[in-house]
């Protein structure tokens, strides 16, 4: 019978396939030993019965084969070694990590840059805790290729065909010292169109106008034809001491003017944008530019051309009706709520 270990408290140092004493043991090749989370592992020692350590910590005499640890944690993970019973010469070394195989990928594609590139990303969960590898491929009919990673969990590829009625499918296969999993996410490229945020907001009090502002906007930067592929914008808005927002649009130009607004208070806009088409989604909103309308302390030319912006700024997101309707983005959230994405995912 194995000798059953209990979980050390000391945790692991080291990393898989490594040399040295994680746990501060004896010196010596490392053989790496992956096993998953909750199980029951088992350590072998080729040289039958053996004394066990862990570091400097003698944990016991074992018969063959090797030392086992049911309910194995992370608690024990570490440098393990065993030993003659009697003369101490060292049998074999383990590094002992502990994880779980790669689920199949959660996966969401965008297109920020239409038609330019489609940018993907994937989690798994839960995490597997042991270094996992990952492969990403694409396919359009019969064309197939690469989605070349931009980090750890991301890629994009570009060469689009547009207005395509074939879906494209994005593939990806995580797999690590456990196994492997993948899944594959299909998608139109005119559903997952999704702009940046707009940039360079402005707001400019109008001479003589108390209740009205002038609001002016770039498209975003990483929207490459603007021309070809115009966008549309929704302003969203609220004034201090007043934690309602109103939402207007959308409107086809990059300015446009608020008026009805309340005279001599301080009012935070954003703007979102969304292709022209009805295409996709509208982006997040962009960081928040603050201004008050004209009053009659602004006579001089100087004030009247002043404007405000906040200090850092903010961003927040609304999730745009579906694909094809002309309708406003649904009611916002406050101002204070940081941005949420929403993609397609996988099923």
């Amino acid at each position: 019978m194995a000798l059953v270990a209990p979980a050390c408290t000391v945790p692991y140092n080291g990393t898989a396939g490594s040399t040295g004493d994680g746990d501060n043991g004896d010196r010596g090749p490392c053989t790496p030993q992956h096993s998953p989370l909750g199980t029951e592992v088992l350590l072998p020692c080729p040289g039958g019965a053996a004394e066990w350590r862990r570091g400097g910590t003698v944990l016991g005499t074992s018969p063959a084969p090797g030392l086992a640890l049911p309910n194995a944690s992370l608690a024990h993970e570490g440098h393990y070694s065993c030993h003659h019973p009697v003369t101490g010469e060292t049998w074999a070394t383990i590094c002992l990590r502990l994880g779980y195989p790669p689920s199949p990928p959660a996966i969401e594609c965008w297109a920020t840059s239409y038609p330019q590139a489609v940018n993907c990303s994937w989690g798994l969960s839960p995490e597997p805790l042991l270094d996992t590898d990952f492969v990403a491929t694409y396919r359009h009919g019969t064309d197939t290729g690469e989605c070349s990673l931009t980090g750890p969990r991301s890629c994009s590829f570009g060469d689009l065909q547009v207005f395509s009625l074939t879906p494209y499918e994005l593939n990806v296969t995580a797999w690590n010292a456990l196994g492997a999993a993948s899944r594959t996410l299909p998608f139109l490229l005119e559903n997952i169109v999704k702009p940046d945020p707009p940039e360079s907001l402005r707001v400019s009090p109008i001479p003589g106008e108390p209740q009205k502002l002038l609001v002016e906007w770039s498209p975003p930067s990483s929207w490459p034809f603007p021309e070809y592929f115009p966008l549309q914008y929704c302003i969203r808005y609220s004034w201090e001491n007043n934690s309602v927002l109103t939402t207007v649009g959308p409107y086809e130009l990059t300015s446009h003017t608020l008026t009805d607004l309340e005279p001599g208070s301080l009012h935070h806009i954003q703007v979102a944008a969304k292709d022209l088409a009805d295409s996709g989604e509208f982006s997040a909103w962009s960081p928040a530019a603050s201004g008050t309308p004209w009053t009659t302390a602004d006579r001089s030319p100087e004030a009247a051309q002043a404007s405000h912006r906040s200090p850092g700024g903010f961003q927040a997101s609304h999730r745009s009706p579906g694909a094809g309707t002309n309708t406003p983005p649904p009611p916002p959230l406050p101002l204070l709520v940081p941005p949420v994405a929403a993609f397609p995912r996988s099923g």
